[in-house]
């Protein structure tokens, strides 16, 4: 599951964004995801409706030029994600036994991830998932066990290559997908490289 990144990019560090840290510089070819970064994460940040992290460069402590960037916020798989209680109960039924059944499963969302332009094709939205994936694993901060992001669809295949699946059909030809990843699905040691 650990992703190599090539150099200068092993380099570089996770960082997670002050309420008052602003990012400088960022173009991923989307005016949404850069605009977020740029404008509007430190009010997401203050408000404690997301939480954004940066990868970047040892060294770059004004964030002049992010290699990417993604948001997390709290969320939960619910009876109300899927079209009728028999698709919950069969989407629950092979994962949870009859005492864990409940009426919702905590979850973090992946609000927002970026990469520069410049940069795509490295790996490092790769790696970055699987950062997300063994950072909750790791001592399980929130008691979390999905991973959920709205995906838009030119992005599905990359999510979907990185072991996301649909949570329902409902959304199908809509421009944006709910898909989840379980967490539970990952074997863990806890001696895993978290990455930096």
């Amino acid at each position: 599951m650990k992703v190599s990144l090539r150099e200068p990019f092993s380099s570089y560090i996770i960082h997670r964004l002050g309420i008052d840290e602003q990012v400088k510089s960022f173009d991923c070819g989307d005016a949404d995801l850069n605009d977020f970064i740029l404008n509007d994460s430190g009010l997401y940040r203050k408000s404690l409706l997301s939480v954004s992290y940066v990868f970047e460069a040892p060294g770059d402590v004004n964030h002049e030029q992010i290699a990417a960037y993604f948001s997390l916020a709290n969320d939960r798989v619910s009876l109300s994600d899927f079209p009728c209680k028999t698709a919950f109960n069969r989407f629950r039924r092979h994962r949870f036994v009859n005492e864990k059944r409940l009426k919702s499963y905590p979850a973090v969302k992946i609000c927002r991830l970026g990469v520069d332009s410049s940069l795509k094709g490295l790996r490092i939205g790769q790696f970055l998932i699987n950062f997300i994936k063994y950072y909750f694993l790791s001592d399980n901060k929130t008691g979390c066990r999905f991973l959920t992001v709205d995906a838009y669809a030119a992005a599905l295949p990359f999510y979907f290559k990185n072991g996301f699946e649909p949570l329902n059909e409902e959304d199908k030809n809509e421009p944006t997908r709910l898909l989840y990843f379980d967490l539970a699905s990952i074997e863990w040691s806890g001696q895993e490289d978290l990455g930096k």
